[in-house]
């Protein structure tokens, strides 16, 4: 019998990684799909290509979409300043990339059905987020019902479920899980600048280092003082 098959957007941060290892342990075939989309630095998708060869990945498709052709976001636009202040209530911050998710699920529906993958999997979290809008439970059910109707195996009655296992869970929640399935959080990349180590100021950085503290694995933080 044919192993079952889903493909993960693989970012190469710590959400995305573990979704990666959940699907792996719920027996799927993981086709591992990441986007060259014209971000500042390549320090994600170098972390997600080598994720990808720890969880014994055997597919990864790698697809160049330039979305930093008309900016709109700090991680794609270099004139503009990564917010390093903090996660500020009811305000979208610079980081967030306008369509990103929304194009990204796209190509992956697109890989899916030519793969005969019948899950997606994505790391979306709506809970220790920077109040991104293609991050919360309302989006990811709108773009099923577009799923349902948009290709030719949901019309056939094979419908392809968009899966966000994390999208409800805090990050410590995240890492506990990550430790538990044996995620190599040391090889993930959450930082939104490409230096050589994380800033630790970033609000990524922020959210991931406060989460692997009260975990209990302040080791694994970049401030852990």
């Amino acid at each position: 019998m044919n192993q079952k098959k889903a493909v993960v957007l693989l970012s190469g941060g710590l959400d995305s990684a573990t979704v990666a290892a959940i699907a792996i342990a719920e027996g799927y075939e993981v086709i591992a799909l990441s986007f060259r989309y014209g971000q500042r630095h390549q320090k994600e998708l170098a972390a997600a290509q080598k994720i990808a060869h720890l969880l014994e990945i055997k597919e990864h498709v790698i697809l160049d979409v330039n979305l930093s052709q008309w900016g709109g976001s700090s991680l794609t636009d270099a004139t503009m300043e990564i917010p390093q202040d903090g996660i500020v209530s009811d305000i979208i911050p610079s980081t967030y990339v306008p369509g990103r998710n929304t194009v990204f699920i796209a190509i992956a529906l697109a890989l899916a059905e030519a793969k005969n993958a019948r899950t997606i999997f994505l790391g979306i979290n709506a809970v220790d987020y920077s109040g991104y809008p293609d991050c919360r439970p309302e989006y990811l059910a709108a773009y099923q019902k577009l799923a349902n109707l948009s290709s030719k195996a949901a019309i056939e009655g094979h419908n392809i479920q968009l899966q966000a296992p994390l999208v409800k869970d805090s990050k410590v929640d995240i890492v506990k899980r990550a430790l538990a399935l044996g995620v190599p959080i040391e090889h993930t990349w959450s930082c939104y600048q490409g230096q050589e180590v994380p800033c630790g100021v970033c609000d990524s950085c922020r959210i991931r280092d406060r989460a692997l503290i009260e975990a209990g694995r302040s080791d694994l933080a970049t401030h852990p003082a």
